[in-house]
């Protein structure tokens, strides 16, 4: 028996469609982080990208636990003095709902070359709809809600 080695000529990555609507973003990041590295699939290779395309919807309607639309705060920083900006998990569903959850899973996903390029696999969209028909994406359906 011998052990499969995964590369970019034998990879052949699938594009998957996940509702967001009331699911919560934390355990919605760990399955969208997991589906990006490739990690679901038999043949994972940590060193070779064989994750899949995944593309979000409805990334408006996604949900925390607890109070974290008011405690929960972004900080961004424009390198320049007094540059600091903070924002509520409330205004940032407002102004950019896709950044809620590109940020939570940029953050499960490893620091380098592999875990960048992982990244642009990911595509978020507010509403029902999205420009990705052509590839025709196989419908997941996740069960990470409040309890």
């Amino acid at each position: 028996m011998s052990t499969t080695i995964a590369n970019a000529a034998t990879v052949q990555p699938k594009w998957i469609l996940i509702d967001a609507t009331d699911l919560v973003v934390g355990r919605l990041a760990v399955s969208i982080a997991t589906i990006l590295r490739g990690k679901h699939k038999p043949d994972y290779t940590p060193h070779t990208d064989s994750g899949d395309f995944i593309v979000v919807v409805n990334v408006e309607k996604v949900q925390f636990t607890g109070n974290k639309w008011e405690k929960k705060e972004y900080q961004d920083y424009t390198h320049y003095a007094g540059g600091q900006r903070i924002t509520t998990a409330k205004e940032m569903l407002a102004k950019k709902p896709g950044e809620i959850i590109r940020r939570a899973v940029k953050r499960m996903m490893p620091r380098g070359p592999l875990g960048f390029k992982q990244m642009t696999k990911l595509r978020l969209y507010a509403g029902n709809q999205h420009p990705h028909q052509a590839q025709q994406p196989q419908e997941l359906k996740l069960t990470c809600t409040k309890r």
